[in-house]
């Protein structure tokens, strides 16, 4: 089956978007691409419930690139906590792995749509309220940290985001400051995305019914096109980071994550029906 021009536009479209928020909110992008490639792949007839998986495998396949470019452009400005990396990314490697080995193969199609949409309404939710923190808190010592990147990187395996959704409310809650918690989400995308990606290929072996240019759940051309195309944006939006009201647009972009919390829920409901 060749690739249309038409699915190149697409997809190169969904690449400039998703790599501008990736540097702008320090997402990897995932809540965005998720709903878009999975649209695409049961367009051109793959299983519902297999498409959803393959849209999640190639989205964070595409974080470790955005997140690449993404963290250069933050630690230019001396704003990536890398004492935090440092010590979420352990836990983060080890939940994203048994996400992406073990549970993510296990999952029905129709219940990962569900996972997909709260956890994104959840994000949004997040974001859109701006909670204050109490001003004494402060981040839980190393243990804590280790525990926390375990719960980032298993949720980030199951629903295919860079963890952006949740490392940034946390860090935020614990009194790190909205830029610093933005770039250091972006670093984190790097070791998330890379250990995840490792799963799911070799979870997606042997797999039936998978469209051409599959390699295990992961697809070839939405990974290159999109990839190609967030890398160029994603600096910019970490320009943008630190130049607009992220206040404002915290808020403008939950309300996206609303509308896509509720589109993932109805092709949650139409798979469980079907």
């Amino acid at each position: 089956m060749p690739i249309e021009p038409i699915l190149v536009v697409q997809l190169a479209v969904l690449g400039l978007v998703t790599g501008f928020l990736a540097g702008l909110l320090g997402i990897g992008g995932g809540m965005i691409m998720v709903p878009f490639i999975s649209a695409i792949l049961s367009g051109r007839g793959v299983e519902p419930g297999l498409a959803v998986k393959m849209a999640i495998a190639t989205s964070m396949a595409t974080i470790i690139f955005t997140s690449v470019s993404s963290v250069r452009a933050h630690h230019q400005k001396g704003a990536v906590r890398w004492d935090i990396v440092k010590r979420l990314a352990p836990g983060i490697v080890l939940g994203a792995m048994v996400a992406s080995l073990g549970v993510f193969a296990l999952l029905k199609g129709a219940a990962l749509y569900f996972v997909f949409a709260a956890f994104v309404a959840f994000s949004g939710s997040q974001m859109f309220l701006d909670k204050k923190p109490a001003p004494t808190r402060q981040l839980p010592g190393t243990p804590g940290l280790l525990g926390a990147g375990g719960v980032i990187g298993f949720l980030s395996g199951l629903v295919g985001a860079g963890g952006g959704f949740v490392s940034v409310p946390f860090m935020t809650w614990c009194n790190v400051a909205i830029h610093n918690a933005v770039a250091t989400s972006a670093a984190l995308g790097f070791p998330i995305a890379l250990a995840n990606v490792v799963g799911y290929v070799i979870a997606g072996q042997r797999l039936e019914g998978l469209p051409p240019y599959a390699f295990g759940y992961l697809w070839l051309p939405a990974l290159v096109v999109i990839a190609s195309c967030s890398v160029m944006m994603a600096p910019l939006g970490a320009k943008a980071a630190h130049a607009l009201p992220v206040k404002k647009l915290k808020r403008v972009f939950a309300l996206v994550l609303f509308v896509l919390a509720g589109y993932m829920l109805m092709k949650g409901l139409g798979a469980m029906a079907g």
